[in-house]
């Protein structure tokens, strides 16, 4: 299972690193919690230019995931590795200005920890609010799913895509996954 983080599973917030700023879309957490109960692995990968661009360091998305970790862990779960693309092609600054693979909408980040972790890409399933995660889903050849939370809503007006999974929530993903699970 590869989450989005901004818009998914926190409130979407500008350029969210501050621990105070942080908030999680109501159910979130326990959605976390039944997937990884299920047997999922829960995977975060996260676009943040804020690091390239100077706004804030690697080392403060650090300490914000090490907090989204302290409170999952407060309800008995966790996520198991969180992956973030530090890059902006065109804001970047230095060593962030560049191109990669890593950024989403490119498969970099899902295929890296499909690589490191073992999973299987056709068995898993993105869920985010943007059309980057979803065309990031569709590279890597994992099942999009898209959230009207974040940034969901306003994506789906300009989205003609019959074809792609839509939800209110993660809850209501989570809700969507877990049926189809149990009955395979």
């Amino acid at each position: 299972m590869f989450l989005d983080r901004d818009g998914t599973i926190n409130v979407e917030k500008h350029y969210l690193y501050k621990i105070e700023d942080f908030e999680f879309i109501a159910g979130a957490p326990e959605s976390i919690r039944r997937l990884k109960d299920a047997g999922f692995l829960v995977i975060v990968i996260t676009n943040q230019s804020g690091i390239g661009r100077g706004y804030y360091s690697l080392e403060a998305v650090t300490r914000l995931h090490q907090h989204i970790q302290k409170e999952l862990a407060a309800i008995g779960t966790a996520i198991d590795a969180f992956y973030v693309c530090p890059h902006h092609p065109t804001e970047g600054k230095g060593q962030y200005r560049i191109d990669c693979a890593c950024r989403k909408p490119a498969p970099g980040m899902i295929t890296q920890a499909a690589d490191e972790l073992g999973v299987d890409l056709k068995c898993s399933y993105l869920v985010g609010d943007k059309m980057a995660d979803i065309d990031a889903a569709r590279a890597s050849g994992c099942t999009p799913m898209l959230v009207r939370t974040g940034y969901g809503s306003e994506q789906l007006l300009d989205l003609a895509d019959e074809d792609l999974l839509t939800f209110d929530t993660l809850i209501d993903a989570t809700e969507n996954i877990l049926d189809n699970t149990l009955q395979s």
